[in-house]
């Protein structure tokens, strides 16, 4: 009986001593586990403050005032957001607008299809503004210096070009993954729409030219009279901008329209008001041939006389912004304004999104994102992405830039108020409100370049259309969403990638292929056919491993018979990961994360004596677990022996 007794109290203690060590079973681990969330759902705003209801007359007063305050302040902001835009466009043409300029000269290189679509795209990089590479091809062509069959790739490349200014506007909320993973895949978005898009229709342009035919046709069978281009939101920005730097756009159309004037001219404007005369004169010219007509030539002598039109400009009026006195070079004043205007747009796109944070909130938030995110009831939900379309069309044509409204909208996506499948609506209609404004700018036009001006407006306008059509009224064909979400899914994880994608897709991509097409046809065909023929295949592997393992052979059913680097990214992210604390090892940052670290390692401590009963450490060793049972085998033995 005291053998019988001895033995219970021994399993006893054991089961006590069981209890009080450390619990590593897997139910534990099971039920504490969080449940997974789909990082592409809109988060909800909670609101933390004080309910309205529950406020007295005093703070419902104060609240109003501090509301109407932040209101005041968001399109304070918003006001500055878009100046900025508008000097980074302007410092991206002191920089690179005579560049832009020299490229559109040669036209044997203009000829070729990808050569000029690839100049739409860089050119549009350098001025930061399809409006002005448009409008430098609309003066080309309207000189004689390009044909329009040509000038249809360059527009094509300029759609691709002004679609970087979000892509970088996303790269701000790089702060938290999956702010950054909505706001980048929002930008994207409208990136591979563009590029898809190219990528049918330029073949079936080339091949069969529809774009131009179409257009004209409608050029010839309407009696269009010139007018005038509205100014919308430009009567608001003017006052701020032109009182910082003003351009003369017509350097650099001279400039691609081979006027050696404009070569030696600034593009910074000095004189705002001017006045020409033109006068009937004697002029000397070297020979008769040179004359304006034989019955106005007449040789005295050795020199030989014409009457011709002599046009002298007078200054009046000297402009009034800052950079009208200042010595300095037209790249100087470019990289000043680069710098404050990145400066500027940066800061207030960080103020807007804290604003917005702090008043989308509670049922605000409910109703805004109601409001925008909800389709029409059954049978008329397919109306509410193309109401979005007419939205993002007429939004655009009122700030009068698809770069303005996509950059604006793209922050809304980030913080969660706007879902992708409402932006890319918006998006499509700003590529559409951007070619309606462009339309009416040709209009304004002279009367004997306004056909071959408004040809090439409509050929920007149907390309849209064209890419509409393909890219989005059937549910599945709405690729974009798929690439930019997995994209984004990308950046979120590697947050590095976001800058490796921005220099491959909009500078390493567009050279290659202008490389290629410089080389020739054969050179093109020969490196560019095998390598897209690799990217099919790549991607309807991929696409069977997701869908059809069962169709595949055993071996491609997954990469995994690649090296490591060649199917993740994760090498390359632990490089990235060693450069980045090396260059960071003296700064504050790295001795924050030290401080947490430690911070760590005490809580993991006070969380060993204290013997709490589950783990949450989900990556426990195998090997600590078989050590923790040997011990307590050994501490049974030890007690039966007992």
């Amino acid at each position: 009986m005291c053998v019988c007794s001895r033995t219970k109290m021994v399993f006893f203690l054991m089961f006590i001593e069981i209890k009080a060590s450390p619990a590593h079973s897997t139910a534990a681990l099971i039920v504490d586990e969080p449940e997974e969330t789909d990082p592409w759902d809109l988060p909800e705003l909670k609101d933390a403050g004080v309910p309205w209801s529950a406020l007295d007359t005093k703070g419902k007063v104060l609240r109003v005032l501090i509301s109407v305050g932040k209101l005041i302040l968001l399109l304070g902001f918003l006001y500055m957001f878009v100046c900025s835009l508008d000097i980074l466009s302007s410092a991206f043409q002191l920089v690179g607008g005579k560049t832009a300029g020299d490229i559109f000269q040669d036209n044997e290189i203009l000829s070729n299809p990808l050569a000029g679509l690839v100049i739409g795209v860089l050119v549009t990089l350098l001025v930061q503004s399809s409006s002005t590479s448009s409008s430098i091809v609309v003066s080309m062509v309207s000189s004689g210096l390009l044909t329009v069959q040509v000038a249809v790739p360059i527009i094509m490349g300029t759609n691709i070009g002004t679609s970087v200014t979000n892509t970088l506007v996303a790269m701000t909320q790089a702060g938290e993954r999956n702010t950054f993973r909505r706001a980048f895949a929002g930008a994207t978005v409208h990136d591979f729409f563009n590029w898809l898009s190219v990528l049918v229709l330029l073949p079936l342009e080339v091949a069969s030219g529809y774009l131009f035919v179409v257009t004209k046709l409608i050029t010839d069978s309407f009696e269009i009279q010139s007018g005038e281009a509205p100014d919308l939101l430009n009567v608001i920005t003017d006052p701020l901008t032109e009182s910082i730097i003003e351009l003369d756009a017509s350097v650099i159309s001279g400039i691609a329209t081979d006027d050696p004037e404009a070569k030696n001219k600034s593009l910074i404007k000095r004189w705002c008001q001017t006045f020409t005369n033109t006068t009937l004169m004697n002029v000397t010219v070297p020979g008769p041939e040179n004359c304006t007509s034989p019955s106005l030539c007449w040789v005295d002598g050795n020199y030989t006389f014409t009457l011709k039109n002599v046009s002298q400009t007078y200054n009046i009026k000297k402009c009034t912004h800052l950079f009208v006195d200042v010595n300095l070079s037209d790249m100087a004043v470019g990289l000043i304004l680069l710098a404050l205007s990145l400066l500027v747009l940066c800061s207030c796109l960080i103020l807007i999104v804290k604003l917005l944070n702090s008043m989308l909130k509670g049922q605000v938030a409910v109703v805004i994102k109601k409001v925008l995110n909800t389709n029409f009831p059954f049978p008329f939900g397919w109306v509410t992405g193309y109401i979005a379309i007419l939205v993002g069309a007429g939004m655009t044509f009122i700030v009068q830039s698809s770069s303005v409204f996509t950059s604006a909208i793209t922050p809304l996506v980030g913080i969660g108020v706007i879902s992708i499948e409402r932006a890319y609506p918006l998006c499509l209609g700003s590529n559409i409100g951007t070619t309606t404004t462009a339309i009416l700018a040709a209009m304004a036009s002279p009367g004997e370049t306004l056909a071959d001006a408004l040809q090439i407006a409509l050929v920007h306008f149907l390309f849209n259309i064209s890419g509409i059509i393909l890219w989005y009224p059937i549910p599945f064909t709405r690729v974009p969403i798929r690439l930019a979400k997995g994209l984004g899914n990308i950046t979120g994880k590697y947050r590095w990638f976001a800058v490796v994608y921005i220099i491959c897709c909009f500078f390493v991509l567009p050279l290659l292929i202008f490389a290629l097409s410089l080389a020739g046809w054969k050179v093109l065909v020969g490196v560019g056919v095998p390598l897209l023929i690799m990217l099919i295949i790549i991607i309807v592997i991929n696409i069977l491993q997701k869908r059809k393992p069962g169709w595949l052979p055993a071996v491609l059913r997954s990469w995994d018979f690649l090296p490591l680097w060649a199917h993740s990214l994760a090498p390359c992210d632990k490089a990235v990961g060693v450069l980045i604390a090396k260059c960071c090892c003296c700064c504050k940052c790295c001795q924050a994360a030290s401080d947490d670290q430690e911070d760590r390692a005490e809580q993991l401590e006070n969380n060993k004596t204290t013997h709490t009963a589950v783990y949450d450490n989900h990556a426990m060793s195998v090997e600590n677990e078989a050590e923790d049972g040997m011990k307590i085998e050994l501490n049974i033995l030890k007690m039966t022996t007992l």
